[in-house]
């Protein structure tokens, strides 16, 4: 058995571990591959092997690496058995385990698998703890203890009957919430993502060690101007904010909110304004088709501003003044945004 896996700050490495380990255990031979550093993220399946997928969710999808990976598996010959398996932003409240939820990532998932000719044996979902910490603050460390814990027999219990030849979907309780939910995944894949990434700066705290740009898993960040830069290929996994030792990675809510007054309020609402009784161009009507130009419209204007407005933040932030307006209106500058670490006391 091979699992194939994506990671941004450990959550979906670790369920890749307990089931690999629990396989190990029980006589089955099992390998767990990080697809963010094989070469070529492609393979060619073995008669008899059994696959596993397991990654974070994002969006309410699969992120675009794994999508990616799945598009690119060949047609398989041998009818491989797969399992598929995502981690998503589980909470706990006193002691009720809260689930996330799925959206269309371990369905789009199963579907491209199954026109490959793969059976699938398996969809499940991991609710370990959520680390978005760009929309809150780190699960405490014994909160997150706990459902490691609790998520690590469940884990192994899907395993257990994995290996024993039963089948579980158990994923698939969700989905009428999951399809419900899907307009919101395919605009966070489209556009979402992208927004995203352009929320994210370094502060003056940051002091070029290059560990957020050495480790993250796309290949995402780059040097500007001696300051860490996020491109558009940044998936918001979280890695490098939560793994930085200086907590110099934060997200720019203040600067963001500025910019989402300027770009609506102001500029759309100007235009709209400009253009309203134009029988060429005038797409502020209510039906189905102005409603998609409009959106379309939308996103290009945030796409420019977005671009424009990061580099020219980016640039004078090496004037204090604009230093401090941007780091004291985030919210993960203070020390009670907690960063999200994922528990290694768990064995």
């Amino acid at each position: 058995m091979r699992i194939f896996y994506f990671s941004g700050t450990g959550n979906a490495k670790h369920v890749a571990e307990w089931f690999s380990d629990y396989a190990n255990e029980k006589g089955v031979a099992s390998e767990i591959i990080d697809i963010s550093k094989m070469e070529k993220r492609s393979i060619v399946p073995i008669d008899g092997e059994m696959l596993g997928l397991i990654s974070p969710t994002h969006g309410f999808n699969f992120p675009p690496i794994m999508i990616n990976f799945i598009f690119r598996l060949p047609r398989t010959k041998f009818r491989n058995k797969v399992f598929i398996m995502n981690t998503r932003a589980g909470m706990k409240i006193s002691k009720l385990f809260l689930p996330g939820l799925s959206g269309i990532a371990l369905l789009l998932a199963a579907l491209i698998l199954l026109l490959k000719g793969y059976r699938i044996i398996g969809m499940r979902s991991i609710d370990l703890p959520s680390n978005w910490i760009s929309l809150h603050p780190g699960l405490r460390e014994k909160v997150v203890i706990s459902m490691y814990e609790h998520y690590k027999h469940k884990t192994i219990s899907i395993a257990g009957k994995i290996l024993s030849g039963k089948k579980t979907y158990r994923a698939l309780i969700t989905l009428p919430i999951d399809l419900l939910i899907s307009p919101i995944a395919i605009g966070y894949y489209f556009i979402g993502r992208f927004i995203l990434s352009k929320t994210f700066y370094a502060s003056a705290s940051c002091d070029n060690c290059m560990l957020c740009i050495n480790q993250c898993p796309v290949k995402a960040i780059k040097l500007v101007d001696k300051r860490p830069f996020w491109s558009y290929r940044c998936e918001s996994c979280m890695r490098c904010m939560n793994n930085c030792p200086k907590r110099a990675i934060e997200t720019g809510h203040g600067y963001f909110i500025g910019l989402f007054i300027l770009i609506y309020p102001v500029a759309i609402s100007y235009i709209y304004e400009n253009i309203k009784g134009n029988k060429y161009i005038d797409i502020t009507g209510r039906s189905f088709l102005n409603a998609t130009l409009r959106f379309t419209f939308e996103s290009i204007v945030l796409f420019i501003f977005l671009f424009f407005s990061y580099r020219i933040i980016h640039y004078l932030r090496r004037y204090k003044i604009f230093e401090w307006i941007i780091v004291y209106t985030s919210f993960t500058k203070f020390k009670f945004w907690r960063r999200y670490k994922p528990s290694n006391k768990i064995n």
